[in-house]
C-alpha cells in the first residue's frame, strides 16, 4: 500500500501502564547548546526524576567506555512529544536518539524520518530481542504501488502486558468460584455480579483517545482490522460477532453508562472503591490500588488477561528510534543498543516494573521473580505479565493514522450500542469511512 496517502497528526497514545519519567540533565531555561561531535543527544518521556540516578549511572557508563561520546539527556512532558518531534524533524534539527511508541513512531516511519534498522543493526543483534516485538516496529513503505521496502523503524525497550485483578469477595458474592478467562466468560460473569451485587463486574472504555482496550478485543476476538492494502477488513462475520458483543453487553446494562466519556483512570477508581469486580491494568498498579485502597487490595488477586478464541494477548511497547537526520547515527545506534541491552534492560525493568524485550533479560527477570522468598500478589502479577510475553504480541498494526481508525471504529460501536445503528450499518459506515479518507 501507499503508506504516504494515510499520514496525517494524531495525538500520541498512552498506554496506562508506562509510568513516571526518564531523561533528566535538562538544560536551564530550555536552553540547547550547539552539537557537537561525538555527541548523542537522547530525548525520552517523562522518566524523570524517579529514574534520574539510573540514567546518570547509564550515561556515565556509555561515556566512560566510548570516550570521544557525551551523552545530552532531555526530558520531554508526554503531551509535548508529539509537537517537539514534529518540529525537530520538520527543522532537521531533531535528536539522535528518542523514545516513542509504535503508533506514533510509525506516522513519521511513513515519512522516511527515521533510519531504517534493518540495513544498520546486524541480523544476529536483532535476533537478541523478542520477534513479535522487532515486528511491531516495521512498517512497509512504498515509493509506488510496485515500489515499496520494509523499514524496521525501532528498536524495541520496555513493555508491558496486561493482568487481571480481581476482588475476590465480590466474585464470591456473585458464586464466582473463578476469573473469567476469556471474553464469553468474562460476559457471564458480568451478569451473575450485576444480578447478585448490583454491580458492574468490569470497565472498559470505549473513549478513542484514551485506550487501545476495545480495538485490542477486535482483534482478539478473530478480526482483521486491516488487509495488505490498508483498506478496512473488519467488515466480515467476526466483525459483526465482535460488534454485538459489546452492543449486547451495553444494552443489557452490564456496562456503566461512563464508558463513553470516562478513560481507564475511571476503572481504577471503580475497582478501588469496590464498585467493580476486575480491572484489566498493567502490574505496576497494584501499588497504586494498595496505597489508595488497602481494603480492596487485600482482597485482591490476579490472573492473565483475558483473552477472545484466538488466545492472542496484547503487549504495549516503547521503543528508541534514530532520526535520519542524526548527526551521529552510529554512535546513536551504539548509545540505543547500549540503552537496551541485556543489563540495562533488566535493570530498568526491576526498577520500573514494567517488563524487558531483550530475551536474556526476560529469562533473569523471570528466574529472579522466582527465587524471591516472600510471594505476593504484586510479585504474582509482576510473574504473570512475564510469562504472558511468549505469546503476547502487539495487535494493532503499526500504520499511520491508526488513531484515526480507532476513532472511526468506536464512534460507530458506540453508535450501535446506543440504538442509532445496526451493527451492520456501524459496520458499513465505518469501512465506508476509512476507505473513503
Amino acid at each position: 500500500m501507499i503508506i504516504n496517502k494515510f499520514f496525517k497528526q494524531t495525538k500520541v497514545f498512552r498506554y496506562p501502564v508506562m509510568v513516571g519519567a526518564l531523561t533528566a540533565m535538562v538544560l536551564g531555561c530550555g536552553q540547547q547548546p550547539v552539537a557537537n561531535e561525538g555527541q548523542v543527544e537522547f530525548w525520552t518521556m517523562q522518566l524523570q526524576p524517579k529514574f534520574t540516578p539510573y540514567f546518570e549511572n547509564v550515561n556515565q557508563t556509555f561515556q566512560g567506555e566510548n570516550e570521544e561520546a557525551s551523552i545530552l539527556w532531555v526530558d520531554v512532558p508526554w503531551d509535548a512529544m508529539e509537537s517537539r518531534i514534529l518540529t525537530a524533524v520538520s527543522a532537521n534539527n531533531a535528536p539522535d536518539v528518542v523514545n516513542l511508541n509504535p503508533d506514533f513512531a510509525s506516522q513519521l516511519a511513513s515519512r522516511n524520518a527515521w533510519l531504517n534498522l534493518g540495513e544498520e543493526i546486524p541480523e544476529d543483534v536483532r535476533g537478541e530481542y523478542l520477534s513479535k516485538i522487532w515486528e511491531a516496529n516495521q512498517i512497509e513503505i512504498c515509493a509506488t504501488e510496485n515500489d515499496c521496502t520494509t523499514s524496521i523503524f525501532g528498536i524495541p525497550w520496555y513493555l508491558t502486558t496486561t493482568v487481571t485483578v480481581y476482588n475476590k469477595d465480590l466474585l464470591q458474592q456473585a458464586g464466582v468460584e473463578n476469573p473469567p478467562a476469556n471474553f464469553e466468560e468474562l460476559a457471564q460473569v458480568a451478569q451473575r455480579v450485576k444480578d447478585e451485587t448490583g454491580k458492574y463486574a468490569f470497565f472498559i472504555t470505549f473513549v478513542p483517545t484514551d485506550s487501545n482496550e476495545v480495538l485490542n478485543s477486535l482483534v482478539q476476538m478473530g478480526v482483521s482490522l486491516l488487509d495488505g492494502e490498508g483498506k478496512a477488513a473488519f467488515n466480515t462475520p467476526e466483525g459483526e460477532r465482535a460488534f454485538s458483543y459489546w452492543v449486547d453487553l451495553y444494552q443489557r446494562d452490564l456496562l456503566p453508562p461512563e464508558v463513553f466519556t470516562q478513560g481507564h483512570r475511571h476503572g481504577v477508581e471503580l475497582y478501588q472503591a469496590g464498585e467493580s469486580a476486575i480491572l484489566g491494568t498493567g502490574a505496576e498498579f497494584l501499588n497504586t490500588i494498595a496505597t489508595n485502597a488497602p481494603t480492596v487490595y487485600a482482597q485482591s488477586a490476579v490472573a492473565p488477561q483475558i483473552t477472545g478464541e484466538t488466545g492472542k494477548r496484547s503487549v504495549s511497547v516503547m521503543n528508541l528510534v534514530i532520526p535520519r537526520s542524526s548527526d551521529n547515527p552510529q554512535k546513536a545506534i551504539d548509545y540505543a543498543l547500549f540503552v537496551t541491552n541485556s543489563e540495562n534492560q533488566l535493570n530498568f525493568a526491576q526498577e520500573a516494573n514494567v517488563l524487558p524485550s531483550h530475551t536474556r533479560a526476560i529469562a533473569s527477570y523471570i528466574e529472579n521473580l522466582e527465587q524471591e522468598s516472600e510471594q505476593n500478589t504484586l510479585l504474582e502479577a509482576r510473574k504473570i505479565s512475564a510469562m504472558q510475553l511468549d505469546s503476547a504480541e502487539v495487535l494493532i498494526p503499526p500504520s499511520p493514522n491508526i488513531n484515526e481508525l480507532k476513532k472511526i471504529i468506536y464512534e460507530n460501536l458506540q453508535s450501535a450500542m446506543l440504538g442509532e445503528k445496526t451493527v451492520q450499518q456501524a459496520l458499513d459506515d465505518a469501512q465506508a469511512q476509512w476507505d473513503n479518507m
